[in-house]
């Protein structure tokens, strides 16, 4: 079994109907917000390491986190610091996770134009002169995964770990299946 690695989960949730921005940023020294540059307000956490962007309408992204239990940590932590400061949010809010970027290694090096040629073109995009990665699209379940000539690969897209998990395997099955993973 392949070791996949979460690098990254971005997430949205909606914490109330609206958000004052000024005054969040004003009473919240880790808050960094400026208007002029991006709408939202970005709140940083270290545990866990987090970065989630609230916006004046009530919702935010969480990114950075490794799984869903950090996500959900994220969301209670800022919850609990807005409720401290007045703000009425509300309970338990939904978390949508919206993408799960993770890399993994398949124990052999590919040959890129093979891969591209056995996958099929109609999957695949390879410019190996504007990057050296050949991007493979997936469509059940519906990840884009990245394939590198080391035999590393980064899937992203993926709306659980166990999509991420089904589509390594697929990916792998398809490789081995065409002699194509050395």
């Amino acid at each position: 079994m392949i070791e996949i690695k979460v690098q990254n989960i971005v997430a949205s949730a909606t914490f109330a109907e609206k958000l004052d921005l000024d005054m969040i940023a004003q009473s919240l020294e880790e808050a960094e917000y400026e208007p002029e540059q991006f709408p939202g307000l970005v709140y940083r956490l270290s545990d866990p390491k987090t970065a989630t962007l609230l916006f004046r309408s009530g919702k935010a992204n969480c990114t950075g986190a490794k799984n869903v239990e950090d996500v959900r940590k994220t969301v209670d932590i800022i919850s609990d610091k807005l409720k401290k400061l007045g703000v009425e949010v509300y309970n338990n809010p939904k978390i949508i996770v919206q993408n799960i970027v993770a890399t993994a290694e398949l124990g052999g090096e590919l040959n890129l134009n093979e891969v591209a040629q056995g996958l099929g073109l109609e999957n695949v995009e390879y410019e190996p002169e504007q990057f050296p990665g050949l991007v493979y699209r997936i469509k059940e379940p519906k990840v884009a995964m990245l394939l590198f000539s080391s035999g590393k690969i980064v899937c992203a897209g993926a709306r659980s770990t166990e999509d991420v998990s089904k589509a390594v395997e697929k990916l792998l099955e398809e490789l081995i299946s065409l002699g194509l993973l050395h």
